[in-house]
């Protein structure tokens, strides 16, 4: 349900159906709302890849940071990490099932943010 605000009689206001904390739109939004983690969910829809090459492709982000939001996402079910036995020994991840499901709202707030005028995009 949707919070809204009530008047009684004698003109007082109280909120009726009040979010509770976390409503739903703010779980999904710690999840996927965290610095960088759009773009590794985005990066990682077509295929596995290698940490290296996952950094190269998420420019700006630091590789401490990469690789936090990647133990996050993992420990959220969003993300799987494989360690590849090869020569030198690597790691890859890729989108789980669940993690797959997050590309349609992502995918949506991406069209959503190519309507924002380039001012109000570049604001921080």
């Amino acid at each position: 349900m949707k919070a809204r605000v009530e008047s009684d009689d004698r003109g007082r206001r109280r909120v009726a159906d009040p979010c509770m904390e976390p409503c739903p739109i703010e779980r999904g939004m710690r999840v996927i709302g965290g610095k960088w983690t759009g773009s590794i969910l985005w990066h990682l829809q077509d295929e596995p890849v290698r940490f290296n090459d996952l950094s190269r492709m998420i420019g700006g982000a630091s590789k401490k940071m990469l690789t936090e939001r990647l133990k996050y996402l993992v420990e959220q079910g969003l993300v799987s990490r494989e360690v590849v036995h090869s020569s030198p020994v690597s790691v890859q991840y890729a989108l789980t099932d669940f993690g797959r499901t997050a590309l349609a709202v992502l995918d949506e707030l991406r069209r959503w943010s190519e309507l924002l005028p380039a001012e109000t995009a570049s604001q921080r």
